[in-house]
């Protein structure tokens, strides 16, 4: 993709029509990567979504988060999800409730990642606005003008809600939490902010099953391994369709199945009931071919499908054995007689023959049942396909119907098969009607051409102290290479500190590891090595093809170190401090420049970069000098081109710096943070949580073995700092030595 194609078009611009700068400033990057997602239609209405967000006049926040979330969100569902998110989120909007538009779109990336369907999602929806409803204060029972002081808290705590329940239970849970506190606000709302006891006991009681969404990998596996496929999971939930209890199937969306598994009464686990519904739809897929739907009635249809899915069954069994006793585990036993008279009788007859066709130790003694079931088992003797199974099925419903199988009373006790799919695979219809499903397109394959080159935003958590949980994907980091600048402006500089660049040279030579370790056998190398030459010599005389690797060369034992120098650029490294003639900014250069010199020269892996912020939804990352590169020209030019502006959002950062720094192959992993100031940003007028939030980061990289030093140029510093990282921290009280303080205090921590 060329670098017309990274940035916004002129057209997309004045569609978009969105006079907030903050949203100007991101729009090319959320264009960008909204390219290689959407098709251009979906590219359209995403803009044109983002447009008549921003002209509901609810300000810039709502705008940014809809921006961020709607491709994947779009990706995950289709792009018929964009127009719904935007006709709710204006629905929304003409309610008191506009507080709410944030967190709300906000979470719908986690609702898309937990929900998967386009169904479930606007099941989620219609959740969120029957929570609204039911909490809004009223008056003499009727709808006042007051906001629902629960609504904001409640979707700021349904990421983490989707990720622990189904949406049944999610349902359930909010269902707990209206009725118990009618009249009470403030115990609701902390009720959905997850901080009464009875909200996390409820939790607790509705975190039943076995959860789809956390064991999609392993049932992803389970199909691949057995047998060797492939498909998208669609997941329905079986708490909203009262009337008519949705059915798993098969179409060109993937395979359709509930969210949730409860275990069985008889000892069958929830993941061993997935395992028998894709087994079973797998088996046909292998061996069903499709038959004409037109030619057959309804009820012979059903008898058809009953001989069908035991034709296939038995092949399965054949190849893996250990699927029966699942089967039968999970096939309701129907009793023989136990349908009343005057009732249709169909389904029970057609269920009885399907046990009696699994399970050959059955104790039904109808004649017509065991005639049938021999009739099957002669036919699987031989080489029986779908067709058979069609003629079967007409004899079995020619020889039992009788005229109370029209009934519309039907019997259902012990007639539900629930691992088997609704055969939709196995039927065709030439003429349209009510049984066909206009839901068998396939998704959208991504074209190599909608590939971006440029990274997406990254979504990182951010710790609320407040709550005592993550927000989740709360802030959005953009990545970018530094713009360069004048590399001899850096040498400039490092000529300047000549005299300090002999001192520190003199102590590199001791850090320096000095032990060497040859590396022999090596086709090229730095010399010869003479035992493995003369052995290949005398294998040449000897007519024997001689070993090539005839050379070594060796490598310093002993330090193993990588480090991130990650450098605050917020707008108050642009002043001078008293007693200098030079900004914060330019000491930083002179005191990395030398740092770089200092660590290139002893061979450690490290790499440099910047950051600053712009609220939560603006954090740019830019890249000065990567782990792979060296310290040249180019690196330096980046370095000169540094500049200072917007705030200091650290914990998104040491997190993102992290993310790269536990790749690197070390013994010791070392993050340098360079700053003047504790954690802030416009949007956060709470000064601790910020500095929580970076407290947080600091034990989750400590935690993955990666060691966090800061370095801060604030004379007041020791009022915060310590508070994010404990010990491992150095004030500079004398800005004016930082260039001689930094490498000093880097090869202190490095020995």
């Amino acid at each position: 993709m060329g670098p017309a194609d990274m940035t916004a078009t002129p057209e997309e611009r004045k569609a978009l029509d969105c006079g907030f700068a903050q949203v100007q400033d991101v729009f090319d990057d959320c264009v960008a990567y909204a390219r290689g997602k959407l098709t251009p239609e979906g590219l359209v209405a995403y803009i044109s979504g983002a447009r008549s967000l921003c002209r509901m006049g609810r300000g810039q926040e709502p705008v940014l988060a809809f921006l961020e979330e709607m491709p994947d969100v779009a990706a995950q569902l289709g792009e018929e999800v964009i127009q719904v998110v935007v006709e709710f989120t204006q629905k929304l909007s003409r309610t008191p409730n506009a507080k709410a538009l944030p967190p709300f779109l906000q979470s719908l990336g986690a609702a898309a990642r937990a929900l998967e369907s386009l169904p479930l999602f606007n099941e989620y929806l219609q959740l969120v606005w029957q929570t609204m409803e039911r909490t809004m204060p009223k008056v003499h029972g009727i709808d006042s003008m007051y906001n629902s002081p629960c609504l904001p808290e409640f979707l700021k705590s349904v990421p983490f809600l989707l990720s622990q329940l189904s949406l049944g239970g999610l349902r359930n849970w909010v269902d707990y939490g209206v009725k118990a506190y009618p009249n009470d606000p403030d115990r609701q709302c902390d009720y959905f902010l997850l901080q009464s006891a009875d909200s996390r006991a409820v939790l607790q009681r509705e975190r039943h099953g076995t959860l789809l969404a956390d064991h999609e990998r392993q049932l992803d596996l389970y199909l691949r391994g057995l047998w060797g496929t492939q498909a998208n999971f669609v997941p329905y939930s079986l708490a909203f369709d009262q009337l008519r209890k949705p059915v798993p199937y098969l179409d060109g969306l993937g395979i359709h199945l509930p969210d949730v598994y409860d275990d069985m009464p008889n000892g069958v686990c929830g993941i061993d009931r997935y395992r028998a519904l894709l087994a079973h739809l797998n088996a046909h897929q292998s061996w069903t071919t499709s038959l004409i739907a037109d030619n057959f009635s309804p009820f012979q249809r059903m008898a058809i499908e009953v001989f069908e899915d035991s034709r296939v069954e038995a092949l399965a069994i054949r190849q893996y054995p250990g699927l029966r006793r699942l089967w039968l585990a999970l096939h309701p036993i129907p009793k023989e007689g136990a349908c009343p008279q005057g009732w249709s009788a169909i389904r029970h007859r057609l269920t009885m023959l399907s046990r009696a066709l699994l399970d050959s130790t059955h104790d039904y003694t109808d004649p017509v049942v065991l005639r049938h079931v021999a009739r099957f088992h002669e036919v699987m003797a031989g080489e029986a396909g779908t067709n058979d199974m069609a003629q079967l099925g007409l004899a079995y419903i020619a020889e039992t119907r009788t005229q109370s199988d029209q009934s519309a009373k039907v019997w259902f006790a012990d007639t539900e098969v629930d691992y088997r799919d609704d055969n939709r695979l196995m039927w065709r219809f030439i003429e349209e009607g009510d049984e066909e499903m206009d839901e068998t397109r396939p998704r959208r394959a991504q074209s190599a051409e909608a590939t971006d080159t440029r990274l997406p935003p990254r979504l990182y958590p951010e710790w609320d102290y407040a709550t005592q949980l993550y927000r989740p994907d709360w802030v959005s980091i953009y990545e970018h290479l530094h713009p360069k600048g004048d590399a001899a402006e850096i040498d400039r500089l490092l000529e300047r500190h000549q005299a300090l660049a002999k001192q520190l040279k003199r102590v590199i030579d001791l850090l320096k590891p000095q032990q060497k370790v040859r590396i022999r056998y090596q086709e090229e190398g730095a010399e010869l090595d003479l035992d493995v030459a003369v052995r290949s010599l005398i294998d040449l005389k000897s007519g024997v093809t001689p070993d090539p690797r005839i050379n070594m060369s060796h490598k310093h034992d002993g330090r193993s170190v990588a480090v991130s120098l990650l450098l605050d650029l917020s707008a108050s490294l642009a002043d001078v401090p008293g007693g200098c003639t030079q900004s914060k900014l330019q000491l930083s250069q002179e005191a990395v420049s030398l740092l770089a010199w200092a660590i290139e020269q002893m061979g450690d892996k490290f790499s440099i970069a910047g950051f600053h912020s712009n609220t939560r939804h603006e954090v740019r990352y830019l890249h000065i000098k990567g782990y792979g590169e060296h310290w040249n020209d180019e690196v330096k030019a980046r370095l000169a081109a540094m500049e200072a502006g917007f705030s200091t959002r650290m914990g998104a950062a040491m997190r993102h710096a992290g993310h790269y720094l536990g790749h690197q192959q070390a013994d010791k992993k070392l993050l340098l943070i360079l700053t003047d100031g504790e954690p802030s940003d416009v949007d956060v007028k709470d000064a601790r949580m910020l500095i929580d939030d970076a407290r947080i980061a600091v034990r989750e990289l400590d935690q993955k073995g990666i060691y966090t030093y800061c370095i801060n140029l604030d004379p007041h510093a020791d009022e915060y700092v310590a508070d994010i990282f404990g010990n491992h921290y150095a004030v500079i009280d004398n800005i004016a030595r930082l260039p001689e303080r930094l490498p000093q205090l880097f090869m202190a921590l490095t020995k």
